[in-house]
């Protein structure tokens, strides 16, 4: 094998689980420390009914080989107990309501699973940089915080934390200590804060991200789904009708309530800035860290449900019948959990 070769192979491997790492719905098995040889290969993922299932392999042959995981065993025969004692954990983690690297953090620390690598627990670094301009929103009343209004550039978290390191201006290196002070905390732990405070708002932005991918393709979906509860053969009939009208209520529901979830976080991580303190440090990211589990569950239900229609119905079109039996088979199933995680979150919201 030439070195061509083989790099173009390390690149696949490394894009498979950049994937994984970006993505809301899967998790490679070797995160967690899997006994069955051949299994920490395979990933868990959230089919478009919210099912998770265990895909085997995934490529553009033969498709993706997905197994229900209580019938793993008989890929394994030989190794009947290693798949045993394997399935207790995967059995519990395809609980989780989504498997971006956020919730994954929580779910496998709260089910105290040792992660292999916390590497593969954060987001890819093409991701990152790809939310760039979504974190300039966190860092510029920092900048400003520190730097007075003076117009630094700063793309990056670490490349702020740098730069604290080094404060280039004697107003810079009071303003930290004010800081500092201020969260009652020393000046050297000022770059522990700063990863702290990067990685909180890296999750909100990565988060925001999938909302704004997400919400424009459900404005779609909901008018595709418009055409056919217009069409004669429907508005005849109304049990479907009814189902038509009961999804597309509940999703605008979902999505305005999970937009207006963001825009308090906005509120509140201003209300911060006014005043800046160890308390409102941690109440701030407690609130965003309580709402991980809910939101990743709701964006991962939206995202493979409009990722499905998209690659099913690639042009749109398709007739109402056909329609119709996607959004029974494929909308409808599991759209009753997204609902209620999302009315869990919003309730706590408010309070």
């Amino acid at each position: 094998m030439d070195g061509g070769q083989e790099t173009d192979e390390a690149a696949r491997q490394k894009a498979w689980s950049d994937e994984a790492r970006d993505a809301l719905h899967i998790m490679p098995l070797s995160m967690i420390p899997i006994e069955t040889p051949g299994l920490q290969h395979a990933r868990l993922i959230k089919n478009v009914r919210l099912d998770t299932v265990i895909e085997m392999f995934n490529d553009a042959q033969t498709g993706s080989g997905q197994v229900k995981p209580r019938d793993i065993g008989v890929y394994f025969e030989s190794y009947k107990e290693e798949v045993e004692r394997d399935l207790l954990k995967i059995e519990k983690i395809a609980q989780a309501a989504s498997f971006d690297v956020y919730t994954s953090r929580i779910e496998l620390r709260r089910l105290k699973i040792d992660i292999s690598s916390h590497e593969s627990l954060t987001l890819s670094e093409k991701k990152k940089a790809e939310l760039t301009q979504y974190m300039t929103v966190f860092t510029r009343p920092l900048m400003e915080y520190v730097y007075g209004s003076e117009n630094m550039e700063v793309n990056s978290v670490d490349q702020l934390i740098k730069m604290f390191a080094s404060p280039n201006r004697e107003e810079a290196l009071r303003n930290l200590r004010m800081m500092a002070d201020r969260l009652d905390i020393g000046l050297m732990d000022i770059p522990n804060f700063l990863e702290d405070y990067g990685d909180i708002f890296l999750s909100l932005a990565y988060f925001k991200k999938c909302l704004d991918d997400i919400v424009p393709e459900v404005q779609r979906f909901l008018s595709w789904m418009a055409e056919v509860r217009n069409s004669n053969e429907i508005k005849r009939d109304y049990r479907q009708a009814k189902m038509l009208d009961d999804i597309s209520r509940d999703l605008t529901d979902i999505s305005t309530s999970i937009t207006g979830r963001f825009e308090s976080f906005d509120a509140r991580s201003r209300d911060f800035w006014r005043d800046i303190n160890a308390e409102t440090f941690r109440s701030i990211r407690e609130l965003i860290t309580a709402h991980h589990v809910t939101i990743g569950g709701v964006l991962c239900g939206l995202a493979v449900k409009m990722d499905l229609w998209k690659a099913r119905f690639a042009r749109g079109g398709g007739g109402p019948n056909r329609r119709l039996e996607f959004i029974k088979s494929e909308i409808l199933p599991g759209m009753a959990r997204i609902k209620s995680l999302e009315q869990s979150a919003a309730h706590h919201a408010h309070h």
